[in-house]
C-alpha cells in the first residue's frame, strides 16, 4: 500500500491550490495542505522568488538637491544593477480565511552604479558607487481562490516592504563630496526600490496561475472513462490547514452523467506528519462503476484460448455434457462460448482496511456450431464478492482484486434441467484464470490522482478507512 515519487518551486503554494476541501457534500476528494507543505514550498518559492528580485531594474535618477555649503546640486545617477541579493529569513503561514502569508527578513542587496554631479554653475564630476542594504523586509499576503474553470488560482491582497539601513561606497570624484551628498543618494535610492520591491513580488505570484492551470480538471483515463477534478468551491484555511474539495467523479468520455448516489460525508483527521493529505471516497470508486457498467466495460466474452492449455477443463460440450447430458447429445463435439454480463452497477464499499465489491450478473453459455453461429446453451444468474488491495504508484492509484465467494442459481436452460451446483468448480476456475486477470490488468494501469504540472508523490502510505482512502504524502516538482 505504499509509493513513492516528489514536487517544484513555489508548486507547493501551487498546490495549496490543488484539491480543496470544502464541507460540501459535493466533493469527492478532499485534500488538506500541512505547514509542513508551506515550508517546502517556502523552501523552493524562495529560490525563484530571490531570482525574480534580481531583477530590479532601478532607473536612471536626476535631481537638484541644496548642499551646504555649496548651493545646488544636480545630480544623476545612472546604470544601476543589482549585483546580489539574498533572502536568509522567511517564513510563511496560514491567514484563516483568506490564503497565506510570507513574511521575509533580514534581507540583503547590493547595487553597482554610476553618479555624476554639477554645482556651482560649471563644476562637475563623476564616479561609480556600491550601495548596501541590510534588514531589508518584505510581508505579503497571498488569497487561494478557485477560478471559472475550477481550478486554483492566486493573487497578491497586501504587500509592504523596508529597504532597512544603507551604506554606499563611493569610487573616483573629489572625496571631499562623497559625505556631503551621500545622504542625498541613499535617499533617492532607497526610494526607487522600495518602489520595485512589491510590484516584482506580485509578479512571482501571479506566474504561479498559469502553472495552477496544469491541474487536471478533467483526466483521461481509457477509452470509456474521464475523471473530473475540478474544484467545488474556493480552499477553506485555517490557523492550521489549508483545506480543499474537488468533485472527484467519473465520466463516460463526452457524456456527463451524473449517477444516482450523492458523496458521503466525511473529514480528514488532522494529522500533520506530511505535506498533503488525500482523502478519495467511495463515491469516486462507485462513479467509476457506474461510468464503466453503463459503457459495458463489464461485458466480457470467454473462450477456450482464455483457459491455460495445462488446465484439463475445456470450454466446449465435451467438459459440460459430463454434468448436463441432455447438452452433450445435442451439441456433441463442440467448442462452447461464455458471455460474462453485469445485471447491474458492481457497488464498492470501503471499511477500515478492507475494500470490497459486489457484482451481480449473468453467464450465458454458447456452443459454437460448425457455421460459427452461436446457440443459446443456459444462463446462470451469478453472486460474487471481491476484495480489492488498493496502492499509490506515481500519480495514480492502482489496485488488484481477489475472488472472496461466488454464488450461481439457474437462470434460463435450453438443454434441460440440471445441478448447477455441479459446475461451481468450472466457473471458479474460469473466473480465477480468465475473469479477474482481466480486471487486474485493467486495476494496474491506475486511474490518475490529481496532480499539477511535473508533480510526484514521495513517502506515501494509504489507508482504509470507513467511506474513503487516505493517502499521506510529501510531494515534489521536477522542472
Amino acid at each position: 500500500m505504499v509509493t513513492s515519487g516528489r514536487m517544484s518551486p513555489w508548486c507547493l503554494l501551487t498546490l495549496l491550490t490543488l484539491v480543496p476541501l470544502t464541507l460540501s457534500s459535493n466533493a469527492g476528494v478532499k485534500v488538506k495542505l500541512t505547514q509542513k507543505g508551506l515550508e517546502y514550498a517556502r523552501q523552493i518559492g524562495m529560490t525563484t522568488l530571490q531570482q525574480k528580485l534580481k531583477t530590479i531594474k532601478v532607473p536612471d535618477l536626476s535631481g537638484t538637491e541644496k548642499v551646504a555649503p555649496i548651493g545646488k546640486v544636480k545630480y544623476t545617477l545612472s546604470g544601476m544593477q543589482i549585483t546580489s541579493l539574498g533572502l536568509p529569513k522567511s517564513q510563511m503561514g496560514m491567514v484563516p480565511g483568506t490564503g497565506v502569508s510570507l513574511a521575509i527578513g533580514n534581507a540583503f542587496l547590493s547595487l553597482h552604479g554610476n553618479w555624476k554631479v554639477r554645482y556651482l554653475h560649471f563644476i562637475k564630476d563623476s564616479g561609480s558607487f556600491d550601495l548596501a542594504v541590510k534588514d531589508l523586509t518584505i510581508n505579503t499576503n497571498i488569497a487561494l481562490k478557485s477560478d471559472e474553470t475550477g481550478r486554483p488560482a492566486v493573487n497578491t491582497v497586501s504587500c509592504t516592504s523596508n529597504v532597512g539601513s544603507a551604506s554606499i561606497k563611493f569610487h573616483g570624484g573629489a572625496s571631499w563630496l562623497y559625505n556631503l551628498f551621500s545622504a542625498y543618494i541613499d535617499k533617492a535610492l532607497r526610494s526607487a526600490l522600495q518602489k520595485q520591491i512589491c510590484p516584482l513580488v506580485s509578479d512571482a505570484i501571479s506566474e504561479l496561475n498559469p502553472h495552477l492551470k496544469t491541474l487536471n480538471v478533467l483526466a483521461p483515463v481509457d477509452k470509456y472513462a474521464e475523471i473530473e477534478y475540478s474544484m467545488v468551491a474556493s480552499p477553506v484555511v485555517s490557523k492550521a490547514f489549508v483545506d480543499f474539495g474537488l468533485k472527484g467523479e467519473f465520466y463516460n468520455i463526452g457524456r456527463h452523467k451524473e449517477p444516482p448516489f450523492s458523496p458521503p460525508v466525511f473529514g480528514l483527521p488532522p494529522q500533520v506528519n506530511n505535506m498533503l493529505y488525500i482523502g478519495v471516497s467511495s463515491f469516486t470508486a462507485n462513479s467509476a462503476s457506474f461510468v464503466y457498467n453503463n459503457a459495458g466495460a463489464f461485458n466480457l466474452f470467454i473462450t477456450d484460448d482464455m483457459i491455460p492449455p495445462s488446465s484439463p477443463i475445456r470450454l466446449n460440450t465435451r467438459t459440460f455434457g459430463a454434468f448436463i447430458p441432455q447438452l452433450a447429445k445435442e451439441y456433441p463435439g463442440l467448442m462452447m462460448k461464455l458471455l460474462v454480463k453485469t445485471t447491474r452497477q458492481p457497488i464498492i464499499s470501503f471499511q477500515v482496511n478492507n475494500v470490497t465489491l459486489q457484482a451481480s450478473g449473468t453467464v450465458t453459455a454458447y456452443a459454437i456450431q460448425p457455421n460459427t453461429t452461436l446457440a443459446p446453451l443456459f444462463i446462470l444468474n451469478m453472486e460474487t464478492s471481491v476484495s480489492a488491495h488498493i496502492y499509490v504508484t506515481g500519480v495514480k492509484l492502482a489496485g488488484s482484486v481477489i475472488l472472496n465467494r461466488m454464488s450461481m442459481s439457474l437462470g434460463a436452460s435450453y438443454v434441460g434441467p440440471f445441478q448447477v451446483k455441479s459446475l461451481d468448480n468450472i466457473f471458479l476456475m474460469v473466473l480465477k484464470v480468465a475473469v479477474l486477470p482481466k480486471i487486474n490488468a485493467h486495476l494496474q494501469k491506475g486511474y490518475p490522482l490529481p496532480a499539477i504540472g511535473k508533480m510526484s508523490l514521495v513517502n506515501t502510505q494509504l489507508q482504509v478507512l470507513k467511506d474513503y482512502m487516505l493517502i499521506g504524502t510529501d510531494v515534489s516538482f521536477r522542472g
